[in-house]
């Protein structure tokens, strides 16, 4: 069978910093990542054409990362039945408008959305729409969290033994 595949959008470049996670974790559980630099304003028939093609050139899931005016992950929903996450970056308000402009899409044109600069938790929510597919990933999603929970139960005990010390 062959690997799942996700595209990574973003509205430009100067994004590239704060989504490494969400490649490194793409990585991670072996998604294979299409990545581009498209602007939904400055490229807009770039975007509608990238998201109409999507499906047919076998991208299942579409992560979309966008600041300021933040319509990039609307747009490409706008064109496409392929499930479409976005990631608001920081910019301007604190990222407020970015978050805002993500979240509240129309009805008919969802976007999931994760909080402002979390390109992993997008990563890991494709990983987890991919899972329905792709069963390796339902392991590798439960591995993840079970090495989650061992780092907080190692946390605990640190913080036990410190105050025990004291």
């Amino acid at each position: 069978m062959a690997k799942p595949k996700a595209a990574l959008i973003m509205g430009s470049d100067s994004d590239f910093e704060k989504l490494k996670g969400c490649v490194s974790k793409l990585k991670e559980f072996d998604i294979e990542i299409d990545v581009n630099v498209i602007s939904a304003h400055r490229t807009p028939d770039k975007a509608a054409q990238f998201a109409k093609s999507a499906e047919q050139n076998g991208i299942e899931v579409i992560i979309c990362a966008a600041g300021m005016a933040a319509h990039l992950a609307g747009v490409i929903a706008a064109h496409t039945v392929v499930p479409v996450i976005g990631i608001p970056i920081k910019s301007t308000l604190e990222g407020l408008d970015a978050l805002l402009a993500t979240v509240q899409m129309p009805p008919g044109i969802p976007v999931a959305t994760v909080g402002l600069d979390n390109g992993t938790n997008a990563a890991i929510l494709a990983a987890q729409i991919l899972s329905l597919k792709y069963d390796y990933l339902k392991d590798a999603l439960k591995a993840a969290k079970a090495k989650m929970a061992d780092g907080v139960a190692a946390k605990d005990a640190k913080i036990k033994q410190a105050v025990a010390e004291m």
